[in-house]
């Protein structure tokens, strides 16, 4: 029951997250105005940065819709299907992509925490795509025990 709560729990985070995700990335142009004005990088900047942000923003919001799908297999108790491994597999390059956008900042503005960025979404885009390959064997373990009688 404990496990089942945080699964929960951790699903109606995900939800929060994808529709506040959207909200950010929508308001954007206004967001990054507002901060130009404490910020002058962005001001200086500010076309170049809603672009990067809105491609980051509309992949992090596809990590987050793949996630919610995963979450639902979870929630069935069957997450050992093939869909959840083409979602780890997508999550992996809107990893990767999110990493190759943060670096166009490079060229821009170069500060640690874009370094910092672009290191947890290659971590997190090699960590996707292993771990897709472990629920694909997990996957045909399952399948060829289904079949057994």
């Amino acid at each position: 029951m404990k496990g089942k709560t945080l699964t929960r729990f951790t699903k109606g985070l995900l939800d929060f997250m994808f529709y506040a995700g959207i909200a950010v990335t929508v308001t954007l142009p206004v967001s990054v105005k507002i901060y130009g004005h404490f910020n002058s990088y962005f001001e200086q900047f500010y076309i170049h940065l809603i672009i990067l942000f809105a491609i980051s923003g509309v992949l992090a919001e596809l990590i987050l819709y793949e996630l919610r799908n995963m979450f639902r297999t979870v929630l069935a108790n069957d997450c050992f299907v093939e869909a959840n491994v083409k979602s780890l597999n997508r999550m992996g390059t809107y990893s990767f992509l999110i990493a190759l956008v943060t670096a166009g900042r490079l060229l821009l503005y170069l500060t640690p925490a874009v370094m910092i960025v672009i290191l947890v979404f290659v971590i997190a885009g090699l960590f996707s795509k292993v771990l897709s390959q472990v629920f694909d064997r997990a996957v045909a373990y399952k399948l060829e025990n289904d079949l057994t009688i």
